[in-house]
């Protein structure tokens, strides 16, 4: 094969061995949003076709990687996705974030949840339930729709409108109540609402009887994809009582965000200099 632009130009699949270079590749793919070819990585990274043909069919085999569509393109694999979920869900930092949770369960007596957007599902990374005898069991690993939840109404507001549309599609759109969303139209006209008030709202449109209130996790001018909400039944969480909860929530996700920046001191250097 020959190529126009020098070697230079081209990303490096960093490593000494073939493991590590499939690693490397596997970055390279979970940095994408959408279906990609073979010949989209060969003019991304500008390795011999058959080199990557290898390396794909071995990490098709291996389910990091999978097929769609017309059989040229692929997409992460459910092993792949399976593996980051798992790293989401024992991270070191589970610890400092359940003390967080447990501190805002025991200010409001709701349950309460940490959450990510893994996919087109909202994947509960922690939960503590209220002591309260009447309440909604759910669980740490719990998946929920992205469009009639409200940590999930927070993570489409964030993604661009080529995401968001690609995700709310009709059949997408399952009616789980009465009050569900089930146009795009609908799902964006709350999600402006929720870009303008900060938080989101799930008022039965998941589970009838039951309300939550979420909002994001901040880290600065980037994307979050972390998200802590208070659940309850409807019959005791609703009017006032939601809005009355709203700055120990917001509390609660600074605390949880000062945990993550202080994970990662090199980026928390960066902004200081920044600001000084």
């Amino acid at each position: 094969m020959s190529l126009n632009h020098p070697a230079s130009k081209f990303p490096k699949l960093e490593g000494d061995t073939p493991a590590i270079r499939l690693f490397s590749l596997l970055e390279v793919i979970a940095e994408k949003d959408q279906y990609f070819s073979l010949q989209d990585l060969v003019q991304e990274l500008g390795l011999p076709k058959p080199t990557l043909h290898r390396m794909l069919q071995q990490l098709d085999d291996a389910g990091m990687v999978q097929r769609d569509g017309d059989g040229r393109h692929y997409s992460t694999g459910v092993r792949l996705q399976r593996f980051a979920e798992k790293l989401l869900l024992n991270s070191t930092l589970q610890g400092a974030r359940r003390n967080v949770l447990r501190a805002l369960v025991a200010e409001v007596g709701e349950s309460g949840n940490i959450t990510s957007c893994a996919g087109n599902e909202v994947l509960y990374l922690d939960r503590v339930e209220t002591p309260a005898p009447l309440r909604f069991y759910l669980h740490s690993g719990s998946r929920v729709p992205l469009h009639c939840s409200a940590s999930g109404k927070l993570f489409l507001m964030q993604m661009t409108a080529a995401q968001r549309k690609r995700l709310l599609v009709p059949s997408a759109l399952e009616k789980y109540t009465e009050k569900t969303l089930i146009t795009r139209e609908a799902v964006e006209a709350e999600l402006q609402r929720v870009g303008r008030e900060g938080y989101a709202l799930d008022v039965e449109e998941f589970l009838p009887g039951l309300t939550c209130i979420a909002v994001l996790v901040p880290v600065g001018q980037a994307k979050s994809n972390l998200a802590v909400a208070i659940q309850a039944p409807s019959i005791r969480f609703h009017g006032e009582r939601i809005m009355s909860c709203l700055p120990a929530l917001r509390q609660a996700a600074q605390a949880l965000a000062d945990i993550e920046e202080d994970n990662y001191p090199q980026e928390k250097t960066d902004r200081n200099r920044k600001t000084s």
